[in-house]
């Protein structure tokens, strides 16, 4: 049966008539412009927001699993944004100065793909047909393109609450650097907004609450969080968990706030325009009152309708929002013909910028060399880099955040797209770019700086660096000591499954040689702790040159992100290798460190600090073979041929030294000389030789072998 437009239009905009809230509710800060929509629009959005109510609904249905309450509750939102005050073109969905949607709330996936398939993108209605299933183009949260998925139109990876917010932004700090690095008086090429979809489990989390700070203080007033306040959670009414005033706290913040019916079509898209145009230094944050799984009275507006639950409802919630009956996945020729429309407005606005686009990369050749490397990850080979970055020249013992320090110079020449941050700790973790200038708003600040300073934030960093990586312009990277890593765990999964190879993670204060601060700042069990991650390359160098190697792998990399851990104390150098030799060594993951002088009949693994007491341990062994090993999980990669020159299968008398657990180097050793229980505070020396890491209780080890 099919339905006119009219028809649809009228049953459409009943349904969001439905919902209002009073005028007394209503707060802005600034006033809102005059742009209500057209009655001809606003029933083309009010019917397109129900038949993106439909598609979801059927993909839901199909697969018996999902989240129905979001893609139902804020459709007249995604009507808004994809069909009126987004601009973006479905055919490049890469353009550089396009506006970027994320949907923070990511269990609610099936908003973004069936908004994603009315604008035109590819994502055909077979694949949300296959939502949740192998191979699908819609796994069952979104996933920004990897190996595993290519969705076109999706900017980040969320599902772990609040991620998206704090992503956002990453993205929306980002924009603000590109405009400062590449925009010029004649020439604007980077002028985009950020947006953001987040419900009330966003904003429990803490993450959320970190990155709002940061980005009300840098003033990224590109930035548009919209909340759907349906006051529902998984488990309960919003109310029994919070009671907060969440507006009132963004507010405190720094941000503009609005609160909104989220069902009147005139309500948002004035509120989102007014939020575009208000450039007061001020990140804006739209309260939308919802009704959560709105169109299906047996679920709406309670906790139910969170998940799957209204499935046996969905035929009657279609017929009741005026979709055919029977009819699945159905999309109307007049929103077909809707969306080309606010396609061809997209693509003028495209073409224009191609122009000026053009134009810029004509009068400004050397940035446009450096934008096109950013943008397509161009960057001098590892093989460069080790000729192009001269020889340490170190001889003395010296720690490797020093060493990292010297190296991030280098690295900062050869890239020039690479930033850097610390959660507090530039001083301690030594990873600041000299005449790199500081990122940000006010005192010695500008949004071209290539230092950012996230405050006590590591959450909040680990998620801007993954929103940095989204944007597509910068390689990033973050200091905090290496215990505290476990505060943005989470988000170094997250850019490990994303792929993001323009991350990485400076961590420094590696072992129970920290000393005197204890075990609360001594980490043992964290370095294998990372080395769990999935496509996660962990680096722990032995010396300066082995530390030249691993911050050159983290900005060489192509599939994933590297975490860098570098000691507080000095490390003897292995001057007896060239400097060359342990560059190519350590970007191999392991290498011989030492040669035996005899019959081969002992090999001692070691990595980081620990490598010089394999050394001297080794020293007067002929027999015996010292392999440094900075990376496992890049050794694990090399050839069967290249592992079995370093550790010959012929030789299984092994043994493995790190300050830290032991268990993951018995994959390579039959004895492990470790750190499985925790540190205690006194001088790092006298840490280290209390809990067996030196090179006398090495030989003994070795001894009873």
């Amino acid at each position: 049966m099919k339905f006119s437009m009219l028809a649809l239009a009228a049953t459409a905009l009943a349904a969001v008539q439905g919902f209002s809230v009073s005028p007394a509710s209503v707060r802005q800060a600034t006033p809102l412009f005059s742009a209500a929509v057209d009655v001809d629009t606003k029933a083309a959005l009010a019917t397109a927001a129900n038949e993106a109510r439909g598609l979801a609904m059927d993909s839901i249905a199909a697969a018996h699993s999902g989240h129905m309450g979001l893609p139902l509750g804020a459709a007249e939102v995604g009507a808004i944004l994809y069909g009126s005050e987004m601009t973006y073109n479905a055919k490049d969905p890469q353009w550089m100065n396009r506006d970027r949607f994320i949907l923070s709330a990511g269990h609610g996936s099936m908003f973004l793909y069936s908004w994603l398939n009315l604008a035109g993108f590819d994502l055909p209605i077979d694949e949300l047909k296959n939502f949740r299933q192998h191979h699908s183009q819609t796994p069952g949260h979104p996933e920004f393109p990897n190996s595993e998925h290519t969705t076109p139109g999706i900017e980040s990876t969320t599902g772990p609450l609040g991620q998206g917010v704090a992503n956002a932004v990453g993205l929306a700090a980002s924009e603000k650097m590109a405009e400062a690095v590449y925009n010029t008086d004649d020439h604007k090429i980077f002028d985009h907004h950020i947006f953001a979809l987040a419900g009330d489990g966003c904003f429990q989390e803490g993450v959320s609450a970190e990155a709002a700070c940061f980005a009300a203080h840098e003033k990224l007033d590109n930035l548009i969080i919209l909340y759907d306040a349906n006051e529902v959670t998984l488990d309960k009414m919003a109310e029994y968990t919070q009671s907060e005033d969440v507006l009132k706290r963004y507010e405190a913040y720094g941000w503009e706030v609005y609160d909104i019916d989220g069902h009147d079509l005139d309500a948002v898209q004035t509120t989102i325009a007014a939020a575009k145009a208000s450039n007061n230094g001020k990140p804006k944050f739209i309260k939308c009152n919802t009704i959560i799984g709105k169109g299906m009275e047996e679920t709406e507006g309670t906790n139910a309708a969170h998940g799957e639950a209204g499935v046996p409802y969905v035929d009657k919630a279609k017929s009741n929002i005026g979709l055919p009956e029977g009819e699945k996945w159905y999309v109307s020729e007049g929103t077909r013909n809707f969306f080309t429309d606010v396609q061809k407005k997209n693509e003028a606005a495209y073409n224009e910028w191609q122009n000026t686009f053009a134009a810029w990369k004509e009068a400004n050749p050397a940035l446009a060399t450096q934008l096109d490397n950013a943008v397509n990850d161009k960057v001098p080979s590892a093989a460069e880099m080790v000729d192009s970055i001269p020889a340490t020249g170190q001889t003395d013992a010296e720690a490797t955040r020093v060493s990292g320090n010297k190296a991030i110079q280098q690295i900062a020449k050869l890239v020039p797209h690479y930033v850097s941050g610390s959660a507090d700790l530039h001083g301690s973790c030594r990873n600041y770019i000299e005449d790199g200038g500081n990122y940000g708003a006010g005192f010695d600040k500008s949004y071209a700086g290539r230092n950012l300073y996230f405050g006590i934030r590591e959450h909040a960093m680990g998620s801007i660096l993954n929103g940095f990586a989204y944007h597509g312009l910068f390689k990033a990277s973050g200091s905090t000591f290496l215990v505290f890593v476990d505060y943005l765990r989470p988000t170094v999964r997250v850019a490990s499954l994303a792929e993001l190879n323009a991350v990485s993670y400076i961590l420094t204060h590696d072992s129970i040689g920290v000393g005197e601060d204890g075990p609360t700042h001594q980490p043992v069990e964290t370095v294998s702790g990372l080395r769990v991650i999935p496509n996660l390359d962990v680096y722990r160098p032995a010396d300066a040159e082995e530390t030249v190697a691993a911050m050159i792998h983290s900005v060489t990399r192509k599939d994933g992100p590297t975490a860098l851990i570098f000691s507080r104390q000095n490390i003897d150098q292995n001057t007896d290798v060239d400097y060359k030799e342990r560059r190519n060594g350590a970007l191999k993951g392991g290498y011989i460190a030492k040669k035996e002088t005899a019959d081969l009949d002992l090999i001692i693994i070691a990595t980081g600090s620990e490598v010089p007491h394999a050394l001297n341990a080794a020293a007067e062994m002929p027999g015996a073979r010292v392999v440094s090993m900075p990376c496992t999980s890049v050794f694990d990669k090399q050839s069967a041929d290249y592992k079995e020159s370093v550790l010959p299968s012929s030789c299984t008398k092994r043994i493995a030294m790190e300050a830290g657990v032991s268990d993951i180097w018995y994959k390579y050793a039959s004895k492990v000389v470790g750190v499985d229980r925790f540190g205690f505070s006194a001088p790092g020396d006298t840490v280290m030789e209390e809990l067996g890491m030196t090179a006398e209780n090495l030989k003994k080890e070795i001894a009873s072998m």
